[in-house]
């Protein structure tokens, strides 16, 4: 029934897909920031926005579409960084492009591996597994070999270069990201709207009853996990490559409370919608910023370490009222103000809703 029923409404949000409002968001985003954008902009909110968005679209993917809970987001992000790197260092002539697809396809086969328990496992013990993933990359990353036998365990990610072109400036690794970024989220977006995407939807709703329609739980459930893996894996060499600049192994730069930060980007920008997954994003790194800022304004002579301990305690707070008062997130948020705004009725709301509505009907 649930097939069915969203098999209907899949041919209609496919026609849609490029809309109006999609076209103008990307044509802002070309334009707008180059045009009026500070180097902080771009370094600190723009960059890493684009990576945890991003990474934050393949656990979305994972989670809130397919039901599948993972806490390893940071440790694919962690493999498709070392991927790159490494690709790029000992493969003669290979180009950074390929080499960033081979990043995710890596980051994809060892996702397959660690999706078994999937198959017998659910919920809270499924996402308990998913940490044995975290703990297993975060030990292999300290093998001198993956980071060149670089003494610190830092290695300078190189330079991004395209068809022969270096990407020096920060605008330009932006252009790079947006582009990495654009391109994953129209297939994603077309994904979740095709059988495999309602395949996904079916499992995360009553994986019995999937089966007994005839969904295949195992090939879909890999298939996610794969997809899932890859994006995250990408997310990683954007993090890397066009943020910070550097690649730190162990439990520095990729470590457990990074795979929290992408889950948390999901919960606050709402499970099943892609832009959530980016609203989710630009909450979890803006955010701190802005309370860094009016903390500093305010409160000049109180210890730096305890005002990022309140900075913390505010976000938790923000995250509890969140899931409280708004459990769909900042994107069911913004869609009950616009309906509010425009005073749009019921038939407005399913014109406008996602693939998450379309499953729930």
């Amino acid at each position: 029934m649930i097939v069915t029923s969203a098999s209907s409404s899949s041919s209609r949000a496919t026609n849609s897909l490029i809309t109006p409002g999609v076209l103008f968001i990307l044509a802002a985003a070309y334009t707008i920031p180059p045009l009026i954008g500070s180097e902080y902009l771009f370094n600190a909110i723009l960059a890493p926005t684009l990576a945890l968005g991003l990474a934050a679209l393949g656990l979305n993917l994972l989670t809130g579409y397919a039901g599948q809970v993972s806490l390893a987001s940071a440790a694919f992000m962690a493999i498709g960084a070392f991927a790159a790197y490494n690709l790029t260092l000992r493969v003669p002539d290979i180009t950074m492009v390929v080499s960033f697809i081979l990043a995710g396809l890596f980051a994809a086969a060892i996702g397959l591996i660690f999706c078994l328990p999937a198959f017998r496992l659910r919920g809270f013990y499924l996402a308990i597994s998913t940490l044995a993933a975290q703990f297993f990359v975060q030990w292999a990353t300290n093998f001198p070999w993956v980071t060149n036998y670089s003494p610190s365990g830092v290695i300078d990610a190189p330079p991004i270069s395209i068809f022969g072109y270096v990407v020096q400036t920060i605008q330009g690794k932006y252009f790079v990201a947006l582009t990495i970024v654009a391109l994953l989220t129209i297939f994603v977006a077309r994904l979740v709207r095709t059988q495999a995407g309602l395949n996904f939807i079916a499992i995360r709703d009553n994986e019995l009853a999937a089966k007994v329609i005839g969904v295949p739980v195992l090939k879909t459930k890999l298939l996610v996990f794969a997809i899932s893996s890859f994006i995250i894996g990408i997310s990683g060499v954007l993090w890397a490559f066009t943020y910070l600049g550097t690649i730190q192994a162990g439990y520095g730069g990729f470590d457990l409370n990074r795979s929290f930060s992408v889950l948390f980007c999901i919960i606050i920008g709402g499970l099943a919608t892609i832009r959530g997954s980016y609203l989710g994003a630009a909450f979890m790194v803006a955010f701190p910023l802005l309370l860094s800022r009016v903390g500093g304004y305010l409160f000049a002579d109180l210890n730096a370490g305890i005002l990022e301990n309140c900075q913390k305690i505010i976000i938790g707070a923000l995250i509890i009222l969140v899931l409280i008062f708004e459990p769909d997130g900042l994107s069911a948020l913004i869609d009950r103000m616009w309906r509010k705004i425009t005073g749009a009725n019921k038939n407005d709301k399913e014109k406008t809703s996602d693939l998450q509505t379309i499953g729930n009907t």
